[in-house]
């Protein structure tokens, strides 16, 4: 497996996003989802958080420049419930977003997450965490995924992280298709040996 593939530790600082039971639909609104790709979503999260309906900002903590650059969202309970898109996700991790420490998600959200490789890491304590971030944002915060266990400022914590997800993403096997690429010389040998692939071998090569 690749090394770019493997997520050990995310350094950097954090953004509280306070609130319980924030869904998909809030994190990226369904009118973006008409997109082709994933491209463009980072600067939607939270759109209608972020802007009113007169179109003036809100003071929403991702346009509080005391965040600006922080790779490490802190959220609530039930983070990432409702709607199963995967849009929410990438668009968290398209705003720079590296790793989400909350209370509890949402079961698809979190799943979603692994699939792009975006640690959704679980504590009692984020509450507390959210207190402190909004007392001294420049915090540096380290999220330790090999150890589960989270780093602020000098203070240290556990984390709750389920072990295959954790084992995922500190091998690399979350990405699939990383994961497909890294065993091509397998799966050549393979098809080799499978008698009703061998004519499309034999075309690639120009042979009859």
């Amino acid at each position: 497996m690749a090394a770019e593939a493997r997520i050990t530790v995310v350094r950097g600082t954090g953004v509280p996003v306070r609130g319980d039971d924030i869904d998909t639909d809030r994190i990226i609104p369904a009118r973006y989802l008409k997109a082709v790709t994933f491209e463009g979503l980072g600067e939607r999260a939270f759109q209608d958080e972020r802007v009113d309906a007169a179109g003036s900002r809100t003071g929403h903590p991702l346009d509080d420049p005391r965040y600006a650059g922080a790779s490490v969202l802190f959220v609530n309970r039930n983070f990432g419930c409702g709607s199963s898109r995967e849009h929410a996700p990438q668009a968290l991790y398209r705003s720079g977003i590296r790793a989400i420490v909350g209370a509890s998600f949402a079961e698809i959200f979190a799943g979603n997450c692994l699939m792009i490789g975006l640690p959704a890491v679980t504590s009692e304590r984020v509450g507390e965490w959210q207190d402190r971030l909004e007392a001294a944002p420049d915090t540096p915060v380290r999220v330790d995924v090999a150890a589960a266990s989270i780093a602020l400022g000098g203070d240290e914590y556990p984390l709750e992280i389920p072990e295959a997800t954790r084992r995922s993403l500190v091998s690399g096997t979350w990405d699939s298709t990383a994961a497909l690429l890294a065993g091509d010389e397998r799966i050549a040998a393979a098809a080799a040996r499978i008698p009703y692939l061998g004519w499309r071998t034999h075309a690639a090569g120009g042979s009859a």
